[in-house]
């Protein structure tokens, strides 16, 4: 694969823009310079998060350095760890990291404090082999803002490049399901917390229902929890003369909200609150929870490298609020950008074209395990196909759920600590404070965050 790799690099500096010194550009994004075919030099920084994509991109440095001269320092840290790291770096205002990946929201943040190198002058000089139109609209726009509190993304200046993207589903074990006697996966949010409970001790001691997030972060929002609190109707700002209004204290939320208690309180573990994304995983592929709610990755990843439970994991969509209603999932986005205050934006650039290419992206997926494709022509591919088909119900169930899938929270530049509080409430309300009061006082709370 190194080799594979390092022919197309080559092939490709050979006639991509390699831009003149970076280090006279500005922060806030001046044209690249004119063409060269010579090797860039310099060194660059590079976080990124412990992902399934992670591996693939850290076997081809190798391969990018030898053809471009460019020295990569690599760094990859635990999504828990990363995005405090990542803060702590583009405050200071050193240039370091020089790229980075990152989600949607996380972007919108760094965007209004200025620490963003905006990527549109580079997209418009990069070689015809790179191919833009190839992306999958929605998931190449959904990194573009304009930087104004409530307006849409999908306009404004290109803030980032998307490497995977994710939409949200049940994972169930078969296995599991049989053991009990379940005959049919739930397709409502009353089905669900029944087969949950049902399935407490389902593998002896310290085996639970549902495996979902739940710690007192911004990621115990936006996957499960946002994706079924928006198909019960739930908004989390409303937008008038220019002004957003939390509403996380509407009936709908309320409603939602005590299901979601109902859920976690019968159905999961009673370690809910320390659950991560990688906990969830763990605990679905080593026999310990039943089922998982979360992003179409995570049990790929349990079938892909080998956990106990390989082969017993199935597929599904999320539940509805009742049955026959449409099912609706939140859009996340992994995406890489480009620090502000680079010293070396043109080799960062060089490196962020690279792992974006389509043949880089296309052997990640199907020589290694990063999903869902944010390349038309990965979907495409046979060798993807055929890899991912015989994974029981994956395909499908991504199918029914794309359609529906969005950005369902409204761009604002305190995304992370507007959910950060959110997440707080839900373990409130978990842990037995009334769901109404709680809420309200949560509203308030949101209020005053951006009011201040």
């Amino acid at each position: 694969m190194k080799k594979v790799l390092l022919v197309l690099l080559v092939a490709l500096l050979a006639t991509s823009v390699v831009f003149s010194n970076a280090q006279s550009e500005t922060s806030s994004g001046s044209a690249p310079a004119a063409a060269s075919s010579a090797k860039l030099g310099g060194e660059i920084t590079v976080y990124l998060v412990e992902h399934p994509l992670s591996p693939a991109i850290e076997a081809a440095v190798p391969a990018f350095q030898e053809a471009t001269g460019v020295k990569v320092n690599l760094s990859i840290t635990p999504e828990t760890n990363h995005f405090d790291r990542l803060n702590a770096g583009l405050s200071s205002r050193s240039g370091t990291p020089d790229v980075f990946m990152t989600g949607i929201y996380q972007l919108w943040g760094y965007m209004q404090a200025g620490n963003i190198q905006e990527l549109d002058d580079y997209i418009a000089k990069a070689p015809a082999s790179w191919d833009k139109a190839d992306f999958v609209p929605g998931v190449f726009n959904a990194m573009r803002w304009d930087g104004t509190d409530g307006h849409p993304a999908g306009q404004g200046p290109q803030l980032g490049l998307p490497l995977a993207t994710e939409v949200y589903c049940l994972a169930y074990n078969k296995r599991a399901f049989d053991k009990v006697g379940i005959t049919k996966v739930p397709e409502t949010m009353d089905e669900l917390i029944a087969a949950a409970e049902k399935l407490q001790g389902w593998n002896g001691p310290g085996s639970y229902g549902i495996a979902i997030r739940g710690v007192r972060d911004w990621g115990t929002i936006h996957p499960a929890y946002m994706s079924e609190y928006t198909m019960y109707g739930g908004k989390d700002f409303s937008l008038s003369g220019g002004k957003m209004t939390s509403q996380v204290n509407s009936p709908e939320s309320v409603e939602f909200n005590k299901k979601f208690v109902e859920l976690v309180t019968k159905g999961s573990t009673p370690q809910w609150s320390s659950l991560t994304w990688m906990q969830c995983q763990s605990d679905l592929g080593a026999g310990k929870a039943a089922i998982e709610w979360d992003a179409t990755n995570n049990p790929i990843q349990v079938t892909l490298t080998g956990m106990a439970e390989q082969g017993n994991i199935y597929f599904a969509p999320s539940p509805a609020k009742k049955a026959g209603d449409k099912v609706m999932s939140n859009l996340w986005v992994w995406g890489i950008a480009m620090n502000g205050q680079s010293k070396n934006k043109d080799a960062a650039w060089a490196f962020m074209q690279f792992v974006t290419e389509k043949q880089f992206l296309r052997d990640a997926s199907v020589n290694s395990t990063l999903l869902d494709p944010v390349r038309q022509s990965v979907w495409d591919d046979a060798g993807f196909k055929a890899k991912y088909a015989a994974i029981p119900g994956y395909i499908d169930t991504f199918q029914k759920t794309a359609p529906n899938t969005s950005m369902l929270f409204t761009p604002q530049g305190q995304f992370m600590q507007t959910t950060t509080e959110w997440a707080a409430a839900v373990q409130d309300m978990v842990n037995g404070q009334d769901v109404k009061t709680r809420l309200d006082t949560l509203k308030t709370q949101i209020d005053n965050m951006l009011a201040e």
